[in-house]
């Protein structure tokens, strides 16, 4: 399940995206528009910013954009850098990856099945992205 701050995000670099190529959008209008509180946006746009899919401009005229195409940005990138993993098993994460303590990786049956779920899941958030949301 998404968290509340991948779908902040989300909506965030929608946003962003419907504005692409034009004038930086302002931290307060965003936070308006998309119904997001301004706190909790400003940490999910920071976030975003580290991950350089973002840039800022500072003072007047100023405000965030897409530091690239909304083409470019694909889904399971952005739930990575605000939600961590996309697995669901530690074990299976491809990069977030940690042993379970109490399983033999190599006969567990559960950790095979969160594989083929691992990669169908990847296999639709690596090909989509903000492009494609904003198409629908």
């Amino acid at each position: 399940m998404l968290s509340k701050k991948t779908q902040y995000a989300f909506r965030a670099l929608v946003h962003l995206a419907e504005n692409y190529g034009q004038n930086p959008v302002r931290i307060s209008c965003i936070s308006l528009e998309q119904k997001i509180p301004l706190k909790f946006l400003e940490n999910i746009l920071n976030e975003l910013k580290k991950a350089n899919l973002l840039e800022s401009k500072k003072g007047k005229g100023g405000g965030y954009m897409l530091k690239v195409s909304p083409k470019k940005i694909n889904l399971a990138k952005v739930i990575r850098v605000i939600n961590g993993p996309i697995a669901l098993l530690p074990c299976v994460s491809l990069n977030f990856y940690e042993r379970c303590l109490d399983c033999h990786e190599e006969t567990c049956g559960i950790r095979k099945m969160m594989i083929i779920a691992r990669d169908a899941t990847l296999k639709v958030l690596e090909k989509r992205t903000l492009d494609d949301i904003l198409r629908e």
